[in-house]
């Protein structure tokens, strides 16, 4: 059933089934339910190979084709897929892995910040504003949604074991990239947002309709804390291979 509204993004179908569907290739792949589908470039896929990944198969786009490799890691089978930046790109993915078997799952990836917090830090996102497209295509609409209680205590605990003190965030998912406004960056900080991205919220609704479990882990890359003197800093630097290896703990901890 549709509910309607005069703004189309603010309509939703109650229907879980399209006339497409995420597994429509009927492809023979079974994939490990455990998954880390993180936002960490082709350093994801040097690490499965560099860790003797095995190909299973891979998600063609129109533009790119996305392999996907199982490893393992601490005794268990774990999936590896590249995220491609963007929520509707990433929300599509992520559909497909869970159709073929992605049950747990760990994302992970860079975050502007919009108040002082130093480059390099790793936080976790516990809510997320709903700025961005893709999501309003699998949850109702609503301003925020929740990260799950269950994946953030994986991640706590792997990052606890790490000696990494895990602070819990309000993150902003944005699809507007080069529209981060002075006045939209103040109101957002008003509502409780201390970092920005562009995917979070809709990974959250598309494993929520889907009943699988998935957390995020951000690092902290460039900086809106002051509006008037962006500040790229070193993008994060190489965050990103401790990244993957935070998140390949968090599986486990699912």
């Amino acid at each position: 059933m549709i509910i309607k509204n005069d703004i189309p993004i603010l309509e939703f179908d109650t229907d879980k089934d399209a006339v497409l569907a995420p597994n429509h290739e009927k492809l023979p792949l079974s994939l490990p339910e455990r998954c880390v589908f993180a936002f960490l470039g082709e350093y994801i896929y040097e690490y499965a190979r560099a860790h003797g990944g095995k190909r299973l198969g891979e998600f063609e786009s129109a533009t790119k084709a996305y392999p996907v490799y199982e490893i393992e890691h601490k005794g268990e089978r774990v999936c590896l897929c590249q995220a491609p930046v963007g929520a509707s790109a990433s929300a599509q993915i992520l559909d497909w892995l869970i159709a073929y078997g992605a049950r747990k799952i760990i994302s992970a990836g860079s975050c502007g910040t919009l108040c002082d917090i130093d480059e390099g830090v790793f936080l976790i996102p516990y809510k997320a504003l709903r700025d961005e497209g893709a999501s309003y295509h699998y949850a109702p609409p609503s301003r925020f949604i929740d990260i799950s209680e269950r994946a953030r205590g994986a991640i706590k605990r792997a990052l606890s074991a790490h000696g990494i003190c895990t602070k819990e965030v309000v993150t902003w998912s944005t699809d507007g990239f080069y529209r981060e406004t002075r006045d939209k960056i103040a109101y957002r900080m008003d509502e409780g947002c201390e970092v920005v991205e562009m995917e979070c919220s809709a990974l959250a609704s598309v494993a929520e309709l889907r009943g699988a479990c998935l957390g995020m882990i951000f690092y902290t890359a460039d900086s809106l804390a002051n509006v008037e003197k962006y500040d790229k800093r070193s993008w994060g630097g190489n965050a990103n291979e401790y990244a993957l290896t935070l998140c390949l703990d968090s599986v486990i901890e699912l």
